[in-house]
């Protein structure tokens, strides 16, 4: 079974909405490259689209109806947008599903140190990743430090064209024959993706030398480039003092926006799109749907990158909370009715797929494999060998699914993550499975995934919200 490039489909019009998407997302995805950046810049949007706080409509004491539109946020780093269709929640909701955290290198609590007059970050990598793309290549820092006075300050440094931008540094080829004969996995050790942040020594005085230990006056004396980096980070980042590193969420992340891929400009090259590109696109086709039977949820969790754990990643009670907090706004109850509504929903996993690299592509088997430009990709179960850790839709599910995207003249194709035994991986869609309801994964291909920067077609973002915005008008 063949399907369409899209872009040998599209009319003037249709190309003018692909570059209109396009550039959109390349402005989201350029501007938030942390979770909690994601979620601050699409509560900004849901607000512009009539979209109020789930706390505020409750102290408005209102009921919850048809055409109401609600959110609700987990710690900043997960959020949950709903609008309320004139069917009861009870009768289920259509879901789309994306997570908004991507692989980067995470800075540790204890992470400044000064070696050979150089000052350095310390490191842990999240989520899979190779190691040796990391080095060489300029980065920046993003995140928050929370005081102990309650205050949180914000960090971004390395993306404005005025700002620093750092790096972790690499063997010279001429010194590296021992290097070059490990194996990938170890030709960059997770301790050594330390990130290079200064070298410039601050200028002890005769007093520092005579100071008492453990003040800034003696690390002056000892190490004079960490002192500097110190210096900086209060006088210009807002740290009170290092002990500032144990209370801070810092990412380190590839400096620079997203730019158009190929002389043709039918591509995206950026970071993080893995899943930033279901991300925005579940996120428009949440804002833009209207006059809807069925309610319509957008879900943005975290952590999907590290198995979605802890308190804002799927396998948390949040989401589960938010319906029961729904249903109450509502006046439909809880308990049993909440286990009708979750058991009678339908869900999009909007994850992506691994586009078939004509560079690699004998890991592939190239007619079960998702090809850039020809659409929306639907994995009928992700999982690894044997379909391990999958959730696997059910065939009736997948036909309805078929029904709604060639009723909404959606672009769309099937694919497998790679040949049977070469890997595999996993998504959200088996933990919402859970509850009964129907799930299927659902996003657009990329290539170099989990690299730096990673590439993505603007047709199958196209696709993708023309196919996630047909799923919300979805009647099971």
């Amino acid at each position: 079974m063949e399907r369409k490039n899209m872009w040998e489909t599209y009319s003037k019009k249709d190309l003018q909405e692909v570059e209109k998407l396009a550039s959109g997302y390349i402005d989201f995805i350029s501007d938030n490259k942390t979770e909690r950046e994601c979620v601050a810049s699409a509560v900004e949007m849901a607000h512009l689209a009539g979209y109020r706080s789930i706390d505020q409509f409750r102290r408005l004491g209102k009921k919850l109806e048809a055409g109401d539109k609600v959110y609700a946020v987990n710690d900043n780093k997960a959020l949950i947008l709903f609008q309320k269709g004139t069917d009861s929640i009870e009768s289920g909701v259509n879901i789309l599903g994306a997570h908004i955290d991507s692989p980067r290198l995470d800075v540790k609590q204890n992470p400044a140190y000064e070696a050979d007059g150089m000052a350095y970050l310390d490191t842990h990598y999240y989520g899979g990743i190779k190691k040796y793309p990391w080095v060489s290549m300029p980065l920046a820092i993003h995140g928050v430090v929370a005081k102990k006075d309650g205050s949180v300050v914000k960090v971004n440094v390395g993306d404005n064209p005025q700002d620093p931008v750092f790096c972790i540094t690499d063997l010279l080829i001429h010194l590296a024959d021992k290097q070059m004969k490990k194996t990938g996995t170890h030709v960059v050790e997770g301790e050594d993706l330390d990130v290079l942040v200064g070298s410039r020594p601050i200028k002890a005085t005769k007093a520092d030398a005579k100071a008492a230990a453990n003040t800034p006056e003696a690390l002056a004396q000892k190490e004079p480039v960490k002192a500097m980096l110190l210096q900086i980070l209060q006088e210009k980042y807002s740290f009170d003092s290092e002990e500032d590193f144990l209370s801070a969420e810092l990412e380190v992340v590839p400096a620079g926006r997203a730019r158009d891929c190929g002389f043709d400009r039918s591509m995206v090259l950026g970071y993080g799109q893995d899943d930033r590109s279901c991300a925005y696109t579940s996120l428009v086709a949440q804002l833009e749907a209207k006059d809807l039977k069925r309610s319509a949820m957008c879900i943005l969790t975290d952590k999907e990158e590290i198995g979605s754990v802890g308190a804002t990643g799927m396998t948390s009670m949040f989401f589960e909370n938010t319906m029961a907090e729904l249903m109450d706004l509502a006046c439909e109850g809880t308990g049993l009715s909440l286990r009708h509504a979750l058991a009678s929903s339908s869900m999009l996993s909007s994850d992506v797929s691994a586009g078939l690299d004509p560079l690699y592509k004998n890991e592939f088997e190239p007619k079960n494999a998702a090809y850039l430009g020809d659409g929306l990709v639907f994995n009928k179960y992700t999982g690894a060998r044997g379909k391990s850790g999958s959730n696997d839709a059910n065939a009736e599910y997948v036909a309805d699914i078929r029904a709604v995207m060639d009723k909404g003249n959606v672009g769309f194709q099937t694919a497998e993550l790679g040949k049977v035994d070469a890997g595999g991986g996993g998504t959200i869609a088996y933990i919402l499975a859970k509850y009964g309801m129907d799930v299927i994964d659902c996003g657009v291909a990329v290539l170099s995934m989990h690299q730096p920067w990673e590439v993505v077609s603007k047709a199958d973002l196209y696709e993708a919200r023309k196919g996630y915005k047909a799923f919300l008008m979805y009647q099971k």
